[in-house]
């Protein structure tokens, strides 16, 4: 649970990027410092759950599509080729892992002929199916197609879970699996995504059975 002193945020605007006035190796410092803090308070029982989605998705030949916008949208592509390339231990068939922010040829068309919140449904119209898990990024939690994604998952009969950041925003009520980083430095959010992405790949990676 996000801490009661962080509050939520639109995508892209930023409620603090430092204390100012700091020379970089003391900026550095207070970084790191705010990242530890980030890491003590994870909620390992969030990644846990997490984990076993992607485990039943594994067992059960289903897909998993990942997705988020800028900073998020390259989280996702590091997902999909860790998921889909190393999460598998040696001798087993990896995750079917998909980033929907790749496609740039549909994201352009689908924005400058209808709108940017159905880059994500539109994708999923044509690929998803029931108990396929759909993996939402976002720092704010508040990112309309995002949100359009997650309610139509959920009405496909798809497992759903976010990474995401400030308080989670609205999606975190959306999805069945939300890992919160509830900090208000987004740096330290997208930082702290990736860190979870490589906690599952190499979890994944390690297993006996």
């Amino acid at each position: 649970m996000a801490p009661k002193n962080v509050k939520g945020t639109l995508p892209g605007h930023f409620r603090k990027t430092g204390p100012g006035g700091l020379g970089l190796r003391d900026f550095a410092r207070w970084y790191r410092g705010r990242e530890i803090e980030q890491w003590e308070m994870l909620d390992l029982a969030a990644v846990e759950r997490l984990s076993r989605l992607l485990l039943a998705a594994e067992r059960e030949g289903r897909h998993v599509f990942v997705m988020g916008n800028g900073g998020s949208a390259a989280t996702a592509a590091s997902i999909a080729v860790d998921f889909s390339k190393t999460a598998a231990p040696k001798g087993r068939r990896a995750l079917k892992c998909i980033s929907l922010s790749e496609n740039a040829a549909f994201i352009t068309a689908m924005s400058n002929d209808h709108t940017f919140d159905d880059i994500f449904v539109k994708q999923l119209e044509n690929l998803l199916i029931p108990r396929d898990v759909v993996l939402l990024i976002s720092g704010s939690g508040n990112s309309p197609n995002l949100i359009a994604a997650a309610r139509m998952a959920r009405a496909r009969g798809a497992r759903t879970a976010a990474l995401l950041g400030f308080d989670g925003g609205k999606l975190k009520a959306l999805v069945d699996v939300a890992v919160v980083v509830p900090s208000q430095e987004y740096g330290v959010v997208e930082d702290l995504h990736l860190a979870v992405s490589h906690v599952l790949t190499f979890f994944l990676r390690q297993r006996k059975n």
